[in-house]
């Protein structure tokens, strides 16, 4: 079991991406569900729940509400994403232990991935979605998912929920 934390946006604002993106299709692009849709805060890899669970409950404590809204489609070798922009969520991510693994964080929410010999594939998309930028959300939580393999296909679950409720400043 692959575990990782994240923020998930609000229905009202995945209506808003999957309306922008429309019905994709016959583009070699392998489109990510809108129901998996979210903001990766950090990824653990193959880890044990429980004390995941916990040693992140210790890292959110007193973190608070976050002003966020997706942006701009832009893209890593094979991947199609949104940028997401907010004050605070790189302070959240790297307590979620976002950049541990040595890279720099990019908050960003997958679209599609695409074949990564075909490094122009997504520039279409790119150019479609320049412009679009969604409604500000409030995330009130994050949440521990894991990630499993079931036929080749990736499925996400919550595990736990962690509230984002220390008062602003």
């Amino acid at each position: 079991m692959t575990l990782f934390s994240a923020l998930i946006p609000p229905d009202r604002v995945l209506d808003q991406v999957a309306a922008a993106v429309g019905t994709p299709g016959g583009d070699g692009f392998r489109w990510s569900p809108c129901e998996d849709w979210h903001v990766t805060l950090g990824f653990y890899g193959a880890d044990d729940p429980a004390e995941r669970g916990d040693w992140l409950a210790g890292r959110l404590t007193g973190a608070g509400p976050l002003d966020l809204r997706l942006e701009k489609a832009a893209t890593f070798p094979g991947v199609l994403w949104l940028s997401v922009s907010g004050t605070g969520l790189h302070e959240l991510a790297v307590k979620a232990g976002a950049e541990s693994e040595g890279r720099p964080y990019v908050a960003h929410l997958t679209l599609a991935r695409f074949p990564r010999d075909r490094p122009d594939a997504a520039s279409a998309w790119e150019e479609r979605l320049a412009g679009f930028t969604s409604e500000t959300w409030t995330a009130t939580e994050a949440v521990l998912m894991s990630s499993d393999r079931e036929r080749g296909v990736s499925r996400y679950r919550v595990i736990r929920s962690y509230a984002l409720n220390h008062a602003r400043d």
